[in-house]
């Protein structure tokens, strides 16, 4: 018998439109003949399941199930394609949770973990990965701009500490950006982060579990038009993203090892695409994303492809992976 597949898109962030671009693509590869898939659209107005002809149902949120034909539609798991909250901070992760629903992300716990930036680098560094030297501020915290250019120097990136797609984050140069780029950053979040920069090779690595075992996929070299890796640069093409990276055999070896030790500190499970930075040969983590692009320009499915792993493939195997839990 198929399983019922529920596609969850969209969610309460800035980055929701995204998400459902994400989703759609995810819907479009999944095997029709092995599974019957539904897009669920997570929303802050409606919580709604739509059949192939995109009429609406609305989801019952006692138990994540919807009326199709007069036949109640439970679904057996869960694709989680939603950047950002309530997805990839682990709210919507911890109510699956409770319904014993699968879904194809980490545990809800490792998922509010890492969507965290200055939890996630705690975690981390005590394990001795290298990451930027940081500070962290909460939102009414009294602003030195002396002691935080002594503390990470300049230039240096002003970002939110809970937020992804690059939405609020800022490369500073002089005393006087400071204080607009926080500002910019509190906009989205009431936490923020300011790091030092680290230059040198930007890569993109994604770990995912693959076939019951830990697989890291080819690296991905990221080049920037823009200053850094924005938002132009992740979604307007104002990048190159190269796979596989032009990386020396030494930092291929150093960043596979470090990105499924960071894979495994965490405990993570599913997807994730990690960014380091090269500083003599040693990656420096930057962050972790768990619900990553899954279009197919994005980063991970082009690493995928690379690794000889279709779209189909990662869909499904992502789906089996979570059924086998």
């Amino acid at each position: 018998m198929k399983k019922n597949i529920a596609i969850v898109m969209g969610g309460y962030s800035s980055e929701v439109n995204i998400s459902l671009k994400s989703g759609s693509v995810v819907y479009k590869h999944l095997n029709k003949e092995k599974y019957n898939t539904f897009r669920v659209h997570i929303l802050k107005e409606k919580w709604v399941a739509l059949d192939k002809n995109n009429q609406e149902y609305i989801i019952d949120k006692n138990d994540f199930s919807f009326i199709l034909n007069g036949k109640k539609i439970n679904f057996d798991c869960v694709f989680n394609s939603i950047h950002g909250a309530p997805g990839e901070n682990g709210q919507l992760l911890a109510y699956f949770n409770l319904l014993n629903l699968k879904h194809t992300s980490a545990p809800f716990y490792q998922m509010a973990l890492t969507f965290n930036k200055r939890d996630t680098l705690s975690v981390v560094k005590a394990y001795g990965i290298k990451t930027a030297t940081s500070i962290f501020l909460n939102k009414g915290d009294k602003i030195d701009e002396n002691s935080i250019i002594e503390k990470v120097g300049l230039p240096c990136f002003i970002k939110p500490n809970n937020a992804g797609s690059s939405y609020g984050i800022s490369k500073v140069y002089d005393k006087e950006a400071i204080l607009p780029a926080i500002e910019k950053a509190y906009a989205e979040d009431s936490e923020i982060l300011i790091e030092s920069f680290l230059d040198g090779k930007e890569v993109s690595v994604g770990v995912i579990q693959y076939k019951g075992k830990t697989k890291v996929l080819p690296i991905t070299e990221i080049v920037s038009e823009n200053d850094f890796f924005d938002y132009e640069a992740k979604y307007e093409g104002k990048s190159q993203e190269i796979t596989p990276a032009r990386i020396s055999p030494e930092e291929k070896e150093n960043v596979e090892k470090v990105a499924k030790k960071v894979y495994e500190i965490l405990n993570m499970s599913g997807f994730s695409r990690a960014e380091y930075i090269f500083v003599n040969n040693e990656p420096y983590f930057l962050e972790i994303n768990t619900v990553p692009g899954l279009t197919e320009e994005s980063i991970l499915p082009q690493q995928a492809q690379v690794a000889g792993i279709s779209l189909e493939k990662l869909f499904d195997n992502a789906i089996q992976e979570a059924l086998n839990k």
